[in-house]
């Protein structure tokens, strides 16, 4: 668990430039959401329907930076003041820092409300899978204990 609270697994930029607390508080998440389903799987093909169309964060980033890029010009145009200029050349000057390194301080926001990487929701969606007998012929985990099977599965993800 170490390695994906630093961000190394994963291979993210965007958890390599967050707090490892903030990463691991996302790690537990998981494992708290695979220990849930474990005791329920008929409610797993409805958590991987939603995480399916879970934003992850490059998508919140471009989303919110487009919309105040729009709302910035729409209102320099209609209320004829030019420093609402301003909020598209900060919102793009932000996507271009993102692009650039991975980071920017909206990202920072975005992950401390739990807005995850492709990679961390692929992390829980593959889990999921996992734990349903997707992949039964490849990993045998089912003559583990309950609490043993989800950190077997956690381990072999997190490589």
């Amino acid at each position: 668990m170490d390695a994906i609270a630093q961000g190394r697994s994963l291979e993210s930029r965007v958890s390599k430039h967050t707090s490892p607390f903030i990463n691991e508080m996302l790690m537990t998440q998981i494992e708290k959401t695979l220990l849930f389903y474990q005791e329920y799987p008929d409610r797993i093909d409805r958590r991987i329907n939603r995480l399916k169309g879970e934003w992850d964060i490059e998508r919140v980033l471009e989303t919110n930076a487009s919309f105040l890029a729009l709302f910035g010009l729409f209102m320099s145009l209609v209320l004829r003041r030019t420093w609402f200029i301003l909020l598209p050349v900060i919102a793009l000057g932000f996507l271009l820092q993102h692009a650039i390194q991975g980071w920017c301080p909206p990202v920072s926001l975005f992950r401390r409300f739990g807005v995850r990487t492709k990679e961390e929701i692929r992390l829980e969606l593959y889990g999921l899978r996992m734990l349903r007998g997707d992949f039964s012929d490849v990993l045998e985990i089912g003559s583990l204990p309950l609490r043993s099977q989800v950190e077997q599965i956690m381990e072999k993800l997190s490589r």
